[in-house]
């Protein structure tokens, strides 16, 4: 495969990596890794270094949107952030000392129980619909809500609750980063939406601009070992942003079952791949 052909199929990738990801508050590097690798034969060290600089290129591109529409709880992200940054050290710390199978199967399990949840709340309409009692450490914190729904036409006001709940899953996603090497944007919004009652719209938009945050430090590892290949990454982070910006533009437009509904099938497709990586399956 010629360099141009192979830039041009990175530009196409990222695009749509970056589109769905913004549109999810995912990180992009479920679609990228296992199709580079699998189809491209890039290494799995660069594929995740790849993977990595794609998180950083999403929150970049799809945040500065977000943030315009004020859809983004930046309360809670800083403050989940916390858990999650706190999480990831002890996984990086343990990973010469554990093997992650087992968690790998946790967390694909868990991954099947969230797609679930989705599933249920499929036949409950719309966010506004939700009736949520907010709790104390919310209310001291401040991070009860609202946003602007361009698609309902109207502000959607929210509450937030089980706080600790949703820190304890931000804190599991962290070690669960730094012990398998995995994003952790699925486990972001499962905490927000499932466990702490954000509506999905502000859960994706929050965790587009937490997926940044956690990924820059993991990229500087990476890019000092020399797992940031600038061929592969380059195009790829073009691709991306651009993807994003267009992806930011349309998730607001979008009515959260819908939203769900792309959602579900792809965190089915992560829960495969971390079982089958538990049971000693490599993809790729």
């Amino acid at each position: 495969m010629s360099l141009l052909v192979f830039t041009l199929s990175m530009l196409v990738l990222g695009f749509v990596a970056g589109t769905v990801g913004s549109i999810l508050g995912l990180g992009g590097g479920i679609i990228i890794t296992p199709i580079i690798t699998t189809f491209f034969g890039v290494d799995i060290k660069y594929a995740i270094g790849a993977s990595i600089v794609a998180v950083i290129a999403t929150s970049s591109g799809a945040a500065i949107s977000y943030l315009k529409d004020d859809m983004i709880n930046i309360r809670a992200a800083m403050f989940l952030e916390i858990f999650t940054t706190i999480g990831g050290l002890v996984g990086a710390i343990l990973a010469g000392f554990f093997d992650g199978t087992v968690l790998n199967v946790l967390f694909g399990c868990l991954l099947i129980f969230q797609g679930y949840n989705m599933w249920k709340k499929l036949h409950k309409g719309e966010e506004i619909l939700q009736n949520v009692e907010s709790d104390k450490i919310a209310k001291k914190l401040k991070l009860n809500s609202s946003y602007h729904d361009k698609q309902l036409g109207q502000d959607i006001s929210y509450q937030v609750e089980k706080v600790p709940g949703g820190a304890a899953i931000m804190l599991g996603a962290g070690v669960a980063s730094g012990l398998l090497g995995i994003g952790s944007g699925a486990f972001k919004v499962m905490a927000m939406d499932s466990m702490m009652k954000m509506p999905i719209k502000a859960s994706t938009a929050t965790s587009n601009l937490m997926i940044g945050v956690t990924a820059a430090a993991s990229a500087t590892v990476y890019f000092f070992n020399g797992y940031v290949n600038p061929t592969l990454a380059g195009p790829l982070a073009i691709g991306i942003v651009a993807g994003a910006a267009l992806g930011s533009k349309i998730m607001p437009k979008l009515p959260a079952k819908t939203i769900r509904i792309i959602f579900i099938p792809v965190i089915l497709l992560m829960a495969i791949q971390m079982l089958l990586k538990g049971i000693g399956v490599h993809i790729g």
